[in-house]
């Protein structure tokens, strides 16, 4: 079988220019400690709808102590939360869906090709297939290791009303 194309052309993106590092992503993401899953951005193309950016996977990383302990495998669903992140991160630095804060809706054809360990850098490679403003965004995403695709799938994403969840957390 042949390898599977990329979303984008990562041989034309420089990773070292950085469109957005961990301070300008929490300006746009609320996670924020442990759960802050993206290192950088480092491309976004509104024509299109794509952008790519990167988690550098640490030794420090909360789950490397317990998952598992002889052999560190980075968890799928923390895989996901950085594809997650990123699509979130686009979407909000460019307003397409309106919303305060974008939350997840549900995954589709997720697939796991491959094993992330501390030391990799995760790419992460995100293309809205659709874009429904107010009401859902729908995105193809790649996480990619040393050129090998080791996640993708389907994700989409909701508008999370921030202000009636904030009414239950403070009575």
């Amino acid at each position: 079988m042949a390898p599977k194309k990329y979303l984008v052309d990562l041989s034309q993106i420089d990773m070292n220019v950085v469109l957005a590092d961990q301070e300008a992503i929490e300006d746009f993401n609320p996670q924020r400690f442990e759960m802050a899953q993206m290192t950088a951005l480092v491309y976004e193309n509104l024509e299109d709808h794509t952008c790519v950016g990167y988690k550098d996977v640490g030794e420090q990383d909360f789950w490397v102590r317990g998952h598992f302990p002889e052999i560190p495998l980075m968890p799928g669903v923390i895989m996901l939360e950085a594809i997650a992140q990123c699509c979130s991160l686009f979407c909000q630095r460019n307003d397409l869906l309106g919303a305060e804060m974008l939350g997840l809706g549900g995954l589709e054809e997720v697939r796991f090709r491959g094993a992330v360990v501390p030391g990799d850098r995760l790419i992460l490679i995100c293309q809205m297939t659709r874009v429904r403003r107010g009401r859902m965004i729908v995105c193809r995403f790649q996480g990619v290791v040393n050129g090998l695709i080791c996640v993708e799938g389907l994700l989409k994403g909701i508008p999370i009303p921030v202000s009636a969840f904030q009414s239950l957390t403070e009575s």
